[in-house]
Parts: structure tokens; sequence; C-alpha cells
């Protein structure tokens, strides 16, 4: 097939609000999109499967959900751009997919009779394929609509989930609702109805995956606490750390101890500095630069390896000086970066890293200073007292919860307008790399309580679903939407999406979300959001102040 054609719409920053058609607007090729379509096209096949199996009471193992996982992963924005680990990922599925069709025909388990469950995984048909069965398989709008929005939402809780069981926390109902909902996703006789009910229970597991998420973090390494971050460099070479996964970030510091290296976190990773067990690596240094959009400037200033856990990669330019110490791991992937994997028992070794950072030199400084971070749930509950006290004296009016992503476009300078002109008597709750956009403003304090409270990564807003259920508690309050809490949510990719799905699904109402509505909603389907949930977009820092303060 001769054809270089591609269509993604799963990012805020799609081609001119609607879809790439040409490449993506990440740096996403036209073959790697063509690559990845393929991929979700099997792993809808191995769910399908997988969950006909389950229904007929056979049994299968947590391979099935570990590939399911995984491969949603790799599909995020700005996580793989490497064709060929794709494919590789691809032959992997073929390979269990076949597996899976024995093990039903062996146990006489009727199959549904989708495209996805009946190709044969040839190779010479890969490319056709993939071209079959990329987003606009689906001709109704609406049931498309419906369709990705599930499949997006799947994609954060995938990233969610995987990052809890690579520290041995597993939950069995998530995957059998990903299976289940992947199937209904390939059903082309699946209605409206269905689709809307699949997406409003994408929401609720995907709070049943965050919930995981912030157990297993928690129990490894302690609740967040209170902490200030250096955002200096010190004298040592360093090595940079990237993207989500705390487990990873803990065997580079164990390590690293005693080298000689210094460790700093970058964008997402900033709330590993929050955690007791991991803060307690005293060549922990600080987080440097800001969020994933400007790695190019960064990376280029650090002077030392980095290493990718997860997305935001950003392509780097043919000129750049830092793609031969540029490291990726888990999901993530990149042509002619060198990826670490892990054995048999989740250890990595990062000793390659290591030497080169010993032939590096230290970070160029690029600003100084300290930030403030911490506020999950439990660190909030330790300053209850202060908090409902404030509220009931009127000294916080409003908590505004500006959650989600960062991103290149001018249009999310407004967050960073709305902050500076938010009342005093206002505070902001923030997760996710949004909080970059206002986190160095230095907004003061109300009787001691940051204005700014960072909960950590994107997963962990969470914490301010916790936090609303728990005031709600407090004030006896009839309904969450009753509480002084308003959302003003900044999105870029898909784990935003599972954010806001995990809200909706929690009763929360009157969420603005900006800068731009995203591609993948259909007018009807925003139609129903809007008349059953009250979600809006963003206008500009004047008026929206006024709807949300007053």
């Amino acid at each position: 097939m001769a054809e270089n054609k591609m269509f993604c719409f799963q990012c805020q920053e799609t081609a001119k609000g609607t879809g790439c058609t040409i490449q993506g607007v990440c740096g996403k090729k036209a073959t790697t999109s063509r690559w990845q379509d393929l991929l979700l096209s099997v792993t809808r096949g191995i769910a399908t499967i997988a969950n006909a199996l389950r229904g007929a009471g056979v049994a299968t193992d947590e391979r099935v959900g570990d590939y399911m996982v995984e491969a949603l992963f790799i599909t995020i924005t700005n996580a793989n751009f490497d064709d060929q680990a794709i494919l590789g990922k691809v032959d992997e599925g073929v390979a269990l997919k076949k597996e899976l069709l024995a093990l039903a025909a062996a146990n006489n388990v009727a199959l549904p009779d989708y495209q996805e469950v009946k190709w044969g995984g040839e190779k010479t048909d890969y490319e056709a394929e993939g071209s079959r069965e990329g987003v606009l398989r689906n001709d109704d709008e609406d049931l498309r609509s419906l369709k990705e929005l599930t499949v997006l939402g799947l994609k954060g809780m995938a990233a969610y989930y995987d990052h809890a069981a690579r520290l041995q926390k597993r939950d069995d109902e998530v995957i059998a609702f990903m299976e289940r909902a992947l199937a209904t996703v390939s059903d082309p006789d699946a209605g409206m109805d269905t689709l809307l009910n699949l997406v409003l229970e994408t929401g609720k597991y995907g709070v049943n995956a965050m919930a995981l998420l912030d157990g297993a973090n928690t129990g490894a390494y302690g609740n967040p606490e209170l902490t200030k971050v250096n955002i200096g460099v010190g004298k040592n070479p360093g090595i940079m750390i990237s993207g989500h996964d705390l487990r990873d970030i803990e065997q580079l510091l164990e390590q690293t101890e005693g080298t000689g290296i210094d460790v700093y976190t970058h964008g997402e990773m900033l709330p590993a500095h929050y955690y007791p067990q991991l803060k307690k690596y005293k060549h922990l240094v600080g987080n440097y630069g800001n969020a994933w959009w400007k790695q190019k400037e960064e990376f280029a200033t650090f002077n030392g390896p980095i290493v990718f856990t997860t997305n935001c990669i950003v392509p780097p330019a043919p000129t750049a000086n830092y793609a031969d110490r540029v490291y990726t791991t888990n999901a993530a992937g990149y042509p002619g970066w060198k990826h670490i994997k892990a054995d048999a028992d989740g250890k990595k070794d990062f000793s390659a890293i290591i030497e080169q950072a010993r032939t590096c030199e230290p970070p160029t400084a690029i600003e100084q200073g300290e930030i403030v971070g911490g506020f999950a749930h439990a660190q909030v509950f330790a300053l209850a007292d202060k908090i409902v006290e404030a509220i009931k004296s009127g000294a916080i009016r409003k908590f505004i919860v500006m959650s989600g992503c960062d991103g290149r476009m001018k249009s999310r300078d407004y967050y960073t307008e709305f902050a500076k002109a938010l009342p005093e008597d206002t505070v902001i709750l923030t997760s996710g790399c949004a909080k970059f956009k206002y986190n160095k403003l230095h907004l003061g304090d109300i009787n001691g309580i940051p204005r700014v409270l960072d909960a950590g990564q994107c997963n962990d807003s969470y914490s301010w679903a916790v936090v609303a259920l728990k005031l709600k508690e407090i004030f006896g309050a009839n309904d969450i939407n009753d509480l002084p809490i308003e959302f003003n949510v900044a999105w870029y990719e898909q784990k935003a999406v599972i954010v806001l799905l995990a809200l909706l699904s929690l009763g929360i109402k009157n969420i603005h979300i900006g800068p731009t509505l995203p591609a993948f909603i259909s007018p009807a389907v925003l139609k129903v959001l809007v008349e059953n949930f009250g979600l809006a977009g963003i206008t500009n820092v004047e008026d929206d102040l006024a709807k949300m303060v007053g």
C-alpha cells in the first residue's frame, strides 16, 4: 500500500482542532500511526477473546492483562515513536492471540464474528490491516466519538494500572472491565446507549485504577508530605529522570547512591520529591526545568544522561546535542535511543547510564530557588482543622482545581493569567504538569496554607476527589457540587481523559476544560455531556473568573 495517510485526534494539539492526517503535531509519522492502529486492533482482538473466555469460566493468565495494559500505554501521545518496538509488540500480540484462539477452540467457547477476532495476523497484511483498523473504521460520527472516548480513557487507565503493577499491585476487576470495554468497542452493532453507559463506566473504573496506584505508591514510599524542592543545581554530574514511574526512580537512586552522581527529576517526576522513602536519598538534588514541552532547550543545558520512564517525549531536532544521552524504558521508545529492559524480577540495570554520567559536565543552572508541594490527600487531611476553620471564617472562599496537563499552545498562558487573577481568598488545587503554568508565581498563603496545593502527578488528581468527598462529609453537604470547589482543568493527552471521566463518574458537574474542547467528542456527544454534567470550555480570564469565583 503506497499511501501514507493517517488520522489521529487523541491529543489537545491535534491539527486544526480536528485531526492529524499527514504527520502528528507530536512528531508521530504516518507509518508510526498506522502501526499503532494495528497494535490497538490486535489488542482489541485479544481483549474480545479473553472476555469471551472469562464469560465461559475459562481462566487465562496475567500475560493477557499485562499485554493489554502495555499495548494501550505504548499508543499514548508522546510515548513511543519507535516503529520497530511497536511492530515487536504487534508480533507478541499475534502470538498471544493465537494461544487464546486455541484455548477457546479447546473449550468450545463461541467467539464474536468481529474483524479484530477474525484477522489471521499475517505479516504480509500488517500494513493493510493497520489502515483498515484506524479511527475512521467507524463511519457514524457519534458512535465513533463514544468508542474513541472509551478507548482514550482506557489508555489513561492502562498507564496508571501499569505503574501499580510494577509495584505488585493488581486488580482483576479492572482488567476484566478493560477486556469487556474493548470487546464492546469492537462490536460493530453497539448502540448509542450502550456506548454512553460504557463511557461513564470507564470513569468508574478509572477511579478504581487511580485508587490502586495511590495505594501502591503510598504503600511503597509513604504518604507524600509537605516538601520544599530545590530548582537549582549542584556541582556533581547528574542524571535526569522524566515521566511518571516511581519504581524506576527508586532503582536509579539505589544504584547511584555513593557514586558521586546526582539525580534530578523533570516534568511529571517532580512529585517523587514528596515521598519519604524517595526524598531520603541525599543525592536526589532537585527538579530541573519545567513541563515536558520545554525539554529541547532544557535537555541541551542539563549536560548529563536523561531517562524517560513513560510518555512526554518530544522528538529532538537533528542538531540536538543530547540525542546520544537519552534512554527509554517501559512503554516509552524513540528510534536510535537506547532502551532499558527489566529482568524477570522487574529489576533494571542503569550502570551504562551511570558510567556515561561520569563523563559529563554538571548541569548548567537555568533557575534557582525552590517550590513547595506534597499536598496529596493525607497531607491535606493533616491540615484539615486549619482548612475547615479557614473555610468557616471566610478566609478561604473557594478552591479551584486546576489539575491536568501543560502544552505548547500560546493559548495556555490563560492558566497563568487565571492563577494570577484569582482573588487572595482562593486556593488552587493542582496535580499533573499543568502546575508549571503557575507553581513558581509565589502566590502566598492563607493562614499558613499555601495558595497553590500540589498533590503530585496527573494520577494524583484522585486526591482532589478524596478531599472533596471528605469535605462533603465534614460539612454535611447533600451534594458534592454544593462545596466551594470549582474545576478549571487543562488537558493534553489520554491520562487527562480518564481523570475527566473519573470526575464525571463521581457526580462532579460544571467542569471547565481547555484550552480547547476535544476533537474526538462529536457535537451530539458534547450536547449529552453539557446537558447531563454541565461540561463547558473556557472563554477568557475575566468572564471565567466571574462564573467560577463570582
